[in-house]
């Protein structure tokens, strides 16, 4: 029997061996913590058979806290896992507790609203007193507007707050999938999306929102646009482009382009697509006419 007992531990040393060295065993590591300690935070210190160090306390500006037996320590821009720790440590490392167990908890962030700037229907604060998703958020501010960026940023609260880029695709179901969550204290800003003009000869000539994750095509924008016009000169087509230096003027392929002879050209944000009219109709604009028109275009065409 010691025999085999003696076999069984051997074999199960050299599969651990094998495995470590096939990089076979992971220890898998937790995501690290979104939201972190900030000043004027009510903490739950819990000591595990300690009911005595149990307690409630402030986080103070400085980011410490003061607790029994160690006196002040500093939590503060620290997740409440790696308070945890910092805790134990203080404990252990002044001999008060061979091995102290302590669980933070936020019971109470110091700031209960959230700012919401930029292009939502109602910009402002809003009050949460815990953590709430971005999309509640954002519905509590009336929703997005229609001229909205889809990608938000969002700022964490207090003196160690850090920036988080999210996307919200034009999707209900890609939207839950892409959600996070907002606590007190965030400021959430909501840019206005790039704008591209169509003029010219189509049937609405007007700025379009480039809403789909920012891209635009010339094709979709003239789709936007209702289409060309029938009288339309569209083998004159020019796109006009703002740069570093003004701006800069290229003809665009349009007759061939839907014809599927020349790939689609994709927009940026401010381009002019100027779709001219027919000869017959005789009016021709200039790249200063074009931009002009563009910048008296201030009622977005939206479909």
């Amino acid at each position: 029997m010691r025999g085999r007992l003696r076999s069984l531990v051997v074999f199960a040393g050299l599969l651990a061996a094998v495995l470590s060295a096939a990089g076979a065993v992971r220890i898998p590591v937790s995501p690290p913590e979104s939201v972190v300690i900030g000043p004027g935070d009510l903490l739950q210190v819990s000591v595990l058979r300690e009911p005595e160090l149990t307690q409630q306390v402030r986080v103070m500006d400085s980011g410490e806290i003061v607790l029994p037996l160690i006196g002040r320590i500093m939590v503060g821009g620290d997740s409440t896992p790696r308070a945890d720790g910092v805790i134990e440590k203080a404990y252990q490392s002044g001999q008060f507790l061979k091995q102290p167990q302590v669980t933070v908890t936020i019971l109470q962030f110091a700031t209960q609203t959230v700012a919401i700037l930029g292009q939502v229907r109602r910009p402002g604060t809003v009050t949460i007193t815990t953590p709430r998703s971005l999309l509640d958020v954002l519905a509590m501010a009336g929703g997005l507007t229609a001229d909205a960026d889809r990608h938000i940023t969002i700022e964490r609260g207090g003196v160690w707050g850090e920036q988080i880029q999210v996307y919200l695709p034009n999707n209900a179901q890609a939207d839950l999938k892409a959600d996070v969550s907002v606590y007190p204290g965030d400021r959430i800003l909501v840019p206005k999306a790039g704008i591209v003009y169509v003029l010219g000869d189509v049937g609405r000539p007007g700025g379009y929102v480039m809403q789909d994750n920012s891209h635009l095509t010339v094709l979709q924008a003239v789709a936007l646009a209702a289409g060309a016009n029938k009288t339309a000169a569209q083998n004159r087509a020019r796109l006009l482009r703002k740069g570093p230096d003004g701006y800069t003027e290229e003809r665009v392929p349009l007759l061939a382009m839907e014809r599927a002879k020349v790939r689609d050209e994709e927009l940026q944000k401010d381009d002019i697509l100027y779709v001219p009219f027919s000869a017959r109709r005789n009016l021709l604009l200039g790249g200063s006419g074009i931009i002009a028109s563009a910048s008296s275009a201030l009622i977005y065409a939206h479909p």
